[in-house]
């Protein structure tokens, strides 16, 4: 890890694993979290750096200088090369909003940071992290927490498992695994067991460098 960089933890988990209620746990404990759905949704509201450009690539997807969602994901619906054109034109902005949190971070001086990235394996994300933690719940608990969800159907589920690493292999994939299944505070417990972790490792690292 470079002098004067914080550490990146990446936060990743499937649908309905309980990944944001986590990143709020990190937040709590003063942690900055970089949120990638909220750049997004930045990034897709009024006036948002990727408007213009989805209304070029797919006409009619955009009012009122914003982005229709249900329009636009009517449009890529089914669609991998519309859903491609997407991604290419989405996630450099997302990105671009990364390294602006990171770049604050590092003039802050933190010496941790939370990255929340949905699809953070699927995107080859984690291979920039410095560590990674998968939020992971039961495949029953899942499914009634994302069924629970307005317009959520069994059809919409299975197209978003289609799209996702099976949470077994995020599991072995990570670093640290918060289990939300359990209830608040044995999530809460494992959370800051993850920063204490991490905070004396960095001591130990700075003290060996020193």
């Amino acid at each position: 890890m470079p002098e004067g960089k914080p550490f990146m933890l990446g936060l990743t988990g499937s649908i309905g694993m309980g990944k944001s209620e986590t990143a709020k746990m990190f937040a709590s404990l003063g942690v900055p979290v970089y949120d990638a759905d909220a750049a997004v949704h930045a990034l897709y509201g009024k006036g948002g750096g990727a408007v213009a450009e989805i209304e070029r690539a797919f006409p009619g997807t955009t009012r009122n200088d914003a982005v229709d969602r249900a329009a636009l994901a009517e449009r890529v619906a089914g669609d991998e090369a519309a859903f491609q054109q997407l991604e290419d034109i989405v996630h450099p902005l997302v990105r671009e909003a990364e390294h602006r949190f990171l770049a604050a971070a590092q003039g802050r001086g933190d010496d941790l940071v939370v990255l929340d990235i949905p699809l953070l394996f699927e995107t080859g994300g984690d291979a920039r992290m410095d560590a990674v933690v998968v939020v992971s719940a039961p495949p029953e608990v899942q499914r009634e927490r994302v069924l629970a969800r307005a317009g959520m159907t069994l059809e919409k589920l299975a197209a978003i498992h289609a799209r996702q690493i099976p949470d077994v292999d995020k599991r072995a994939r990570a670093d640290f695994v918060v289990e939300t299944d359990k209830g608040f505070e044995h999530a809460l417990s494992a959370v800051k067991n993850i920063v204490a972790t991490l905070r004396a490792r960095l001591i130990r690292e700075k003290h060996g460098n020193a």
